[in-house]
C-alpha cells in the first residue's frame, strides 16, 4: 500500500511539473512571439523638439528593450514645422505634438487616425533668465523693463511661441515688448539663446528650463496669463507603413513606467476633465 501510495504521488507530481512547464513554455513563446512578430519593423517618430531629451535619453532604450527588433528613427523640431513637413510627405508612423492646433489640422486633413488620439500630457510655460543674470527680472509684468532680448518661439510655427504671445498679450505687455523679441525656430533654440546669455531672458516650457543647467526660472506665467492648457497630444498618423509596430509604440507609452518616466523630466499626465 505504501509502495502504491507512494507511485500516485509521483505520478502526480510529474503532472503538476509538466503542466506547469507547459504554461511558464506557452507564455514565453508568446511574449517572444509577439514581439518577435515586429522584428524588421520601423517606428518614424514625428515629436515636438522639447520631448527630445526624454524620448533619446530614456523612453526609446526602455521600448528597444521590450522590442529589440524594432528600430525607432526620431525627427524633431517645433510642432509646426514637423505638421509641415508631415503634409509635405514625411515618413512619419507617430506625431507627438505641443499643441492641439497642429494634431487638429493634420486631422482635419485626414492624415491622423482620430481613434488613437490621446490627450497625453501637460507642461508650464515659464519664464527664465541665464543662470548667472543680475537683471532685476523676476516677473512677466518685468519684461516691459528689459533693454536688451527676450527670447521666444516664432508664434507662426512654435507653440512655446505662441503660448508666450498668449500669455504677453493676455497680461497686456506684447505691444511693449514685441520689438525686443528673438524669435527662435523652436523652443530647444530659445533655451540656448538664454543660457548662453544672447538673450536677457526667454520664454519656454518647465521641461525645457529644468533640462538646462544655463538657466534659472524666474517663475511660471500667471493662472489668468493663458486660457490655453498646454497640452502635448500624440496619435498614429494614417500613412504609416507600419501600423502594428506603430501601436506597440502607442501602448509602451500608456504604460505607467513609461508615464512615470515623463513625470520624472519635468510633465504632468494629462486627466480629462470632462
Amino acid at each position: 500500500m505504501k509502495t502504491k501510495n507512494m507511485l500516485i504521488i509521483a505520478i502526480v507530481a510529474i503532472v503538476v511539473v509538466i503542466g506547469a512547464t507547459s504554461v511558464v513554455s506557452a507564455g514565453l513563446f508568446d511574449f517572444l512571439g509577439s514581439n518577435s512578430n515586429l522584428d524588421g519593423q520601423e517606428v518614424n517618430l514625428a515629436a515636438a523638439a522639447s520631448l527630445k531629451n526624454v524620448y533619446d535619453e530614456k523612453l526609446i532604450p526602455m521600448f528597444k528593450e521590450k522590442y529589440p527588433g524594432v528600430k525607432v528613427t526620431p525627427t524633431y523640431a517645433s510642432s509646426g514645422d514637423l505638421q509641415s513637413q508631415i503634409e509635405n510627405g514625411l515618413q512619419a508612423d507617430v506625431f507627438m505634438s505641443a499643441a492641439n492646433k497642429q494634431m487638429n489640422k493634420l486631422a482635419d486633413e485626414g492624415l491622423v487616425d482620430n481613434k488613437t488620439n490621446v490627450q497625453f500630457l501637460e507642461n508650464k510655460v515659464v519664464l527664465i533668465v541665464p543662470k548667472d543674470s543680475t537683471a532685476n527680472i523676476t516677473s512677466f509684468d518685468d519684461l516691459k523693463k528689459v533693454n536688451g532680448t527676450i527670447a521666444i518661439g516664432d508664434p507662426e510655427s512654435v507653440p512655446a511661441g505662441q503660448y508666450a504671445k498668449e500669455a504677453m498679450t493676455n497680461l497686456g505687455i506684447w505691444n511693449d515688448t514685441e520689438s525686443k523679441l528673438s524669435l527662435g525656430t523652436d523652443v530647444t533654440a530659445v533655451l540656448n539663446q538664454v543660457a548662453q546669455g544672447s538673450a536677457d531672458c526667454g520664454i519656454v516650457y518647465s521641461t525645457d528650463a529644468k533640462s538646462n543647467d544655463g538657466v534659472k526660472v524666474v517663475c511660471e506665467a500667471p493662472d489668468d496669463a493663458l486660457k490655453t492648457p498646454v497640452i502635448y497630444p500624440v496619435a498614429q498618423l494614417t500613412n504609416s507603413t507600419h501600423p502594428d509596430a506603430a501601436k506597440a509604440f502607442m501602448d509602451f507609452l500608456q504604460t505607467k513606467e513609461a508615464k512615470d518616466i515623463f513625470v520624472e523630466y519635468g510633465f504632468t499626465i494629462h486627466e480629462d476633465k470632462k
